[in-house]
């Protein structure tokens, strides 16, 4: 990302700004809003949410007030507000990429159903897309990258999550030739297998999250996620189900994901894997087979060796993202994005004994929660990806409190927009 600063600079003095579209104002989009506003040579021009008072709220935190905006769910309003300096704020999701100006939309809602059609609307338009929704990317990413790059347009996750920072890290050290072992992130909780929205509430309020997202923290299906889409995007697959999610420090780290016949906990090299204890960040742990690089690593005192951690403490969300989304607009390159196919899955497991007839919820839900395993193993399983789950997903057998979730145990969708579209893409990549 050298020289992005000039870039960016020279676009605001050309008055010649990228324009971008934001879909959901929640966390990462309030963020998302504040940067963007306050960055040089880029602008929210449209933000679109089903609730206008989320949008003016993240406004008004953002240092934009009345005379900046209009409100409108009509195209050719929007298209001439644009046109004079104003930000569009619609209840319309479509508005954002069917504006001219447009240049990229960002998906911050994190729901993989709105994800679906949020993704394919842009693409149709001919607009660059980045997905803050990390949980559509890992159901359906590799046949949203196969239609974006039939229609000449960018899709790509983002910097600043997780699963982009990781990738950063992974593509630096295979740029240097390093021998990757581990690639993984931290989380700073133990994970409550148990926990509902309700059980979390009070304590996400506090924290300023909706439940939902809180709950799907703290039940570990994001740290899963995450996981998922890192292995998507370099190869990388979990060591074991779910990962081991030792506790460690950076110090230990290196010894405690080594081999086991090295005094580790590892089977094998190239995983994913997560730790708790050194949230909010991600690390690469590297080695080499020549003399003079392990003389420099330990010179430079990046560790003992022969395996090194190099980490990255922070992960700056979506206040990160705008920097993808100028590489996606003015060098038609991605952040990261899943090779073809899947590598992992994130399969549906029972929360609690579900019963044949139940109407069930996926992601930070009361029904369900997801752990990580490899395409192929939940390929054989039959098992049911939780992005798949929707509100009108429906039980078709019993399922025991722990266990897997198959497509032969519920009724879903298939109307939707997303499941025709992971229908689509396991033709292609059976």
């Amino acid at each position: 990302m050298l020289g992005m600063n000039y870039r960016l600079k020279d676009l605001q003095e050309k008055n010649t700004p990228i324009n971008v579209g934001i879909i959901g104002a929640g966390q990462m989009g309030r963020g998302l809003i504040s940067q963007l506003y306050k960055m040089k040579g880029m602008t929210p021009s449209v933000v679109c949410d089903i609730d206008i008072n989320k949008v003016l709220y993240a406004f008004s935190k953002s240092n934009i007030n009345e005379n900046d905006y209009i409100i409108t769910n009509k195209l050719s309003q929007a298209n001439d507000a644009i046109k004079k300096g104003k930000i569009v704020v619609s209840e319309d999701k479509k508005i954002a990429s069917q504006v001219e100006a447009t240049d990229c939309v960002v998906d911050a809602t994190g729901f993989t159903d709105i994800g679906a059609e949020i993704a394919i609307d842009t693409i149709n338009n001919g607009k660059n897309i980045v997905m803050l929704d990390v949980e559509a990317d890992v159901v359906m990413g590799p046949i949203l990258k196969k239609k974006a790059d039939q229609a000449g347009v960018i899709y790509t996750g983002s910097a600043g999550d997780e699963p982009g920072a990781v990738k950063e890290m992974f593509d630096f050290c295979e740029a240097l030739a390093f021998d990757i072992k581990v690639i993984g992130k931290g989380k700073n909780n133990d994970v409550d297998y148990s926990c509902t929205p309700d059980s979390i509430r009070d304590y996400a309020i506090s924290r300023g999250v909706s439940p939902k997202m809180q709950c799907s923290f703290s039940d570990g299906t994001k740290n899963m996620v995450e996981l998922c889409c890192m292995a998507n995007s370099t190869g990388l697959v979990p060591d074991v189900r779910g990962g081991h999610g030792p506790k460690s420090d950076i110090k230990q780290l290196s010894q405690i994901l080594s081999l086991k016949e090295e005094g580790g906990i590892l089977n094998s090299y190239g995983v994913v894997e997560w730790v708790n204890g050194i949230a909010p960040g991600v690390f690469v742990i590297v080695s080499s087979d020549l003399e003079f690089i392990h003389h420099e690593m330990q010179y430079l005192r990046i560790g003992e060796g022969p395996n090194y951690v190099l980490y990255r403490p922070y992960h700056l969300c979506g206040m990160e993202t705008p920097l993808t989304i100028a590489r996606a607009v003015l060098d038609k390159a991605a952040t990261i994005v899943p090779m073809d196919g899947l590598v992992c899955e994130a399969m549906t497991i029972a929360k609690k004994d579900l019963k044949k007839g139940e109407k069930i919820d996926g992601i930070g839900g009361f029904c369900t929660y997801g752990t990580i395993d490899k395409r192929q193993t939940a390929k054989e399983l039959n098992a049911l990806p939780i992005g798949l789950i929707t509100g009108n997903t429906i039980m078709k057998n019993d399922v025991k409190k722990g266990e897997i979730i198959t497509y032969d145990d519920v009724l879903l969708e298939e109307d939707s927009l997303l499941v025709k579209l992971r229908r689509e893409q396991d033709k292609i990549w059976e």
